[in-house]
């Protein structure tokens, strides 16, 4: 997710993870048009799906390198191999970010770690499983229809959504990784926290 444009210092947290969740679809491609009622009930949607989901194991082999500041990424899943690349030196950034904004009760000590590899594992789970297919049911969208026939439209953006509604409910967490994303934004585009200006934190998915 790129959030661009907010204060350092904002109140992002006066934003709820629903509210996140229909700015993260509303900056995705193809919704630029969109009916924002619309982009709401898909994003109440797909919170309410990841949040449901059973706990899925992270199978995927875990690799921890430096170098997602410059990047832009807090974390991303790589389906061939099945890997995901957890971002050490972002997800530092993150915990002082947590001290620095008082969200501590939101996400406990270690949090940040545990919920990017939540939400990089229930990516693998819709990559590979039946769920992406249950997900496009419930959003409703429909990419053709013929008579009777509807076929189900991808949503860009929805997986997101879900992946961090589901990350917060497995881990725990106070709020929406989605706020500590925008917090995460706000301080790289200002390089307040990091002593320089790289892109915004974000996480992103390249399927080889």
């Amino acid at each position: 997710m790129t959030v661009k444009n907010a204060p350092v210092r904002a109140d992002l947290a006066a934003t709820d993870d629903i509210g996140w969740a229909v700015r993260l679809l509303a900056a995705t491609p193809t919704h630029e048009h969109r009916d924002p009622e619309l982009l709401h009930r898909w994003a109440r949607t797909a919170d309410a799906f990841g949040s449901a989901l059973a706990p899925v194991a992270c199978e995927a082999r875990i690799v921890e390198r430096d170098g997602g500041l410059e990047l832009g990424l807090l974390a991303r899943y790589t389906s061939r191999p099945p890997t995901v690349e957890l971002y050490t030196d972002t997800v530092e950034l993150a915990e002082r970010v947590v001290d620095a904004r008082g969200w501590r009760h939101w996400y406990p000590p270690g949090s940040v770690r545990a919920a990017a590899l939540a939400h990089e594992a229930v990516h693998a789970h819709l990559h590979h499983g039946p769920a992406k297919a249950a997900l496009k049911r419930a959003l409703g969208h429909s990419a053709l229809r013929l008579g009777r026939l509807r076929v189900a439209g991808h949503v860009a953006g929805a997986e997101e959504v879900a992946a961090h509604a589901y990350a917060r409910t497995v881990c725990g967490l106070g709020r929406s990784p989605l706020l500590l994303t925008a917090a995460l934004a706000a301080e790289t585009e200002t390089g307040s926290a990091a002593g320089s200006t790289p892109p915004p934190a974000r996480d992103a998915r390249r399927e080889n």
